[in-house]
């Protein structure tokens, strides 16, 4: 006998509340400061764990998931950057004996674990290996290997769950964009460190694959859509930058915050080249004011115009009111810093669970593509934001079926020609970014 109507409903409903349940819950704490043990990347490098050469046939796992990082992974390289000349120079700005010994360059470009929590093989000098981001392993291998514990069972025993977006993306950015404990000051920068850029769904299609999501994954893992990865990603985003500026580690004496806050092209362009555009939400900040850097808090914003609606405007206004503060004092800033969090606080779970339908990423889609054409997201921050979001969104959309072979045409070609006129930070043109979406919006609107 077939399962009744409301057997079905019941299920779905049952579904729907794990799925939630899932996306609601707190993310457990980082590998590098849980108190289990690292082992090293060496005990998961065995040639019937993860370290075949080939994919295994008819396996779970294709078992050959070290090789891949190994071979293909920046993050696996992450130590020996260390020793190259730039760090050389970079540790000798800062007054550092070397790049490679230093907590505040370990502890993003290797797995920094305290010292009690190394394992015999443990080695600094294998960089982001895999306790890094899946937990130390201490408690957890020897049931994995076997095949006893369920993925919950790993997952209370250390693992970390790498699979849902909000546990991802607190695990990222936590090199990616810093916390109070890590964070690439304007100091590290000024001393010739790179610019921090990053976007999870983006960096995650990026990333050379060590997994395949097929029906072997799906039993054990939540699967979610790219769509997802990236809001939550937005929103996590969000609440780190405004908790690190809410930060008194960061409060400098005087009137300005951390530098590393702000937008850094703001200030870091040849004078030849006068690209200062003025933004219609941030009229009050005419020439020569510094902005923070809000790309995040733009591009989340047409997140929480189309999710929460009745939020959208409120959330504009709140950061237009953090740009003002900025001229003011820093408690202002910390004023406005708290509205914003408030207001992340009020609308997170409906941005985690949200389901995305075709419209609401076509809505979204459009809404970045007019902002974009507008003159909104000229900063070059807002505009690499906009850009990357446009082709998680695209990817999903086209994945889907969803879009017309014409219009997949138009949005392929401006993202291509976007990416070029981004290729160089410093011959940047806003007004050829604005062009390109500006064209872009007229054609997909059939005008």
């Amino acid at each position: 006998m077939g399962l009744s109507h409301s057997t079905i409903i019941a299920t779905l409903l049952a579904a729907v509340i794990v799925m939630n349940s899932a996306a609601r819950a707190e993310p457990p704490t980082l590998p590098q400061y849980a108190t289990e043990a690292h082992l090293g990347v060496v005990t998961c490098a065995g040639s019937t764990c993860h370290g075949a050469t080939q994919p295994f046939q008819d396996a779970v796992v294709a078992q050959d998931e070290f090789v891949i990082w190994h071979r293909k992974d920046k993050h696996a390289k992450a130590y020996q950057v260390l020793l190259n000349d730039q760090s050389k120079r970079i540790a000798r700005n800062l007054g550092l004996t070397t790049a490679h010994t230093a907590e505040i360059c370990l502890d993003c470009h290797t797995d920094n674990v305290p010292e009690e929590l190394r394992g015999k093989r443990f080695q600094l000098s294998d960089g982001v290996g895999c306790e890094a981001c899946h937990g130390g392993a201490k408690r957890y291998l020897g049931p994995h290997v076997s095949g006893e514990n369920s993925r919950q069972d790993n997952i209370a025993a250390g693992m970390y769950p790498t699979e849902r977006p909000e546990a991802r993306a607190k695990l990222c950015l936590s090199c990616h964009l810093g916390t109070e404990r890590k964070f690439a000051t304007h100091r590290i920068m000024g001393a010739g460190h790179p610019r921090i850029s990053f976007e999870l769904d983006t960096f995650t299609e990026i990333q050379p694959a060590h997994f395949r999501v097929d029906e072997d994954y799906k039993k054990r893992k939540m699967v979610w859509s790219g769509v997802q990865a990236w809001a939550t990603g937005q929103l996590l985003a969000v609440e780190q930058f405004l908790d690190l500026l809410a930060s008194r580690k960061f409060q400098h004496p005087g009137p300005w915050p951390e530098l590393a806050f702000f937008d850094c092209h703001a200030c870091h362009h040849p004078m030849t080249n006068r690209r200062w555009r003025p933004r219609q939400e941030t009229l009050a900040l005419g020439p020569g004011m510094v902005r923070f850097n809000d790309a995040n808090l733009l591009i989340f914003r047409q997140i929480v115009t189309h999710v929460a609606p009745t939020v959208g405007d409120t959330f504009g206004q709140a950061v237009v009111d953090l740009h003002k503060a900025s001229m003011q004092n820093p408690a202002s800033v910390e004023a406005a810093v708290s509205r914003l969090r408030a207001l992340t606080g009020r609308i997170r779970a409906r941005v985690v669970e949200h389901p995305y339908s075709t419209s609401d990423m076509k809505s979204i889609l459009s809404a970045i593509v007019e902002k974009g054409g507008s003159g909104e997201l000229s900063d070059y921050a807002a505009a690499e934001q906009a850009i990357m979001a446009m082709a998680s969104l695209t990817h999903v959309l086209e994945r889907s079926g969803s879009l017309t072979p014409g219009d997949k045409a138009k949005l392929t070609a401006t993202t291509e020609q976007v990416y070029r006129v981004l290729e160089d930070a410093d011959t940047y043109k806003p007004e050829q970014f604005e062009a390109a979406l500006q064209s872009l919006a007229n054609s997909l609107s059939g005008s």
